[in-house]
């Protein structure tokens, strides 16, 4: 996995060269910078999927432990913050203050908004 970038423009006589990045920004670089010519290699690579825990164990198992993620609601309250109660349920807003101490600080911190996004998308012209 990486990136690409394709060359827009040369100028032989200040010896730079326009490339044009992903983002569709365009940046200028030395002529006599080196890069890779062809496409990048292990394209495609996460549109296979995974299809069984074993694979993702594998996977995670090379990198650091993130998997499986346990939910904080199956926990108890002495895991976490959302655990314990009868029901998995969170039990208070799910927000919390940006300004929080370690430790109260899971759910959506310093959320500006929250819930469904509604209405059509306002699209701005310069």
């Amino acid at each position: 996995s990486g990136l690409y970038a394709t060359i827009v423009a040369h100028n032989p006589d200040e010896n730079k060269t326009r490339v044009k990045l992903p983002s569709g920004a365009k940046k200028v670089v030395s002529s006599s910078a080196r890069a890779m010519v062809g496409i990048v290699a292990g394209g495609g690579r996460i549109d296979k999927p995974i299809m069984k825990a074993g694979r993702a164990y594998h996977k995670y198992k090379a990198k650091r432990h993130e998997w499986p993620r346990t939910r904080g609601v199956a926990m108890n309250p002495v895991d976490h913050p959302h655990g314990g109660g009868n029901h998995q349920h969170i039990g208070h807003a799910s927000t919390v203050s940006r300004y929080a101490p370690p430790g109260q600080k899971v759910g959506l911190i310093g959320a500006r908004r929250t819930g469904r996004i509604r209405g059509a998308r306002k699209v701005h012209e310069a």
